[in-house]
């Protein structure tokens, strides 16, 4: 263990076992919309709450939405998922449509408290050091040698760049030296 996650809080992930498997749990819970009547920053979240609120508490039975109307205050979305954690969102000047996708954002993923350690439930006092395994790990190296599909030294027609390249340097000198004995 290192020493940086020593005074942390340690836990397992509480999720529904094989989420997915036979029914899914969505883990968003609860989700409180915080807006002002009146003020400008909170226009995307009042729009969203007249257009879509209703299309979308139908479309999701599973989580309980509410509505608190506050003075004087900027809009924000608070989530609360089912293993206790919450989240905040500022949704100053937001757009409807913003206000919509950060919903869906919610819903989809599950809340992890970032300063948790998470423990596994297997254990071992002589931890490898040679790093977990990979489907590389048992094969022959020479699988990793590159094979060519022919010789090269069996290809009598192939001319190579640097080859070509050597051939106009020599066509070129001699050009030159042509050049200079006919000037004398």
């Amino acid at each position: 263990m290192s020493n940086s996650t020593i005074f942390l809080k340690s836990g397992f992930i509480n999720v529904p076992l094989q989420n997915g498997m036979g029914r899914y749990v969505g883990q968003l819970q609860r989700v409180v919309l915080k807006f002002c009547e009146n003020h400008g920053s909170s226009r995307g979240m009042r729009e969203f709450i007249e257009t879509d609120l209703v299309d979308f508490a139908k479309n999701n039975p599973g989580i309980v939405v509410y509505l608190k109307p506050r003075r004087h205050r900027t809009a924000v979305m608070k989530a609360e998922y089912l293993n206790g954690e919450t989240q905040w969102l500022s949704c100053r000047n937001f757009t409807r449509e913003e206000v919509y996708k950060w919903l869906e954002l919610f819903k989809k993923q599950q809340k992890v408290h970032e300063g948790t350690r998470i423990r596994k439930l297997w254990h071992t006092e002589n931890p490898s050091i040679q790093g977990p395994w990979t489907p590389f790990t048992f094969r022959d190296p020479k699988l990793n040698l590159v094979t060519f599909p022919i010789e090269l030294s069996k290809c009598e027609n192939i001319s190579f760049a640097q080859d070509e390249l050597v051939e106009l340097f020599k066509k070129q000198k001699i050009q030159e030296s042509e050049i200079a004995t006919a000037s004398n």
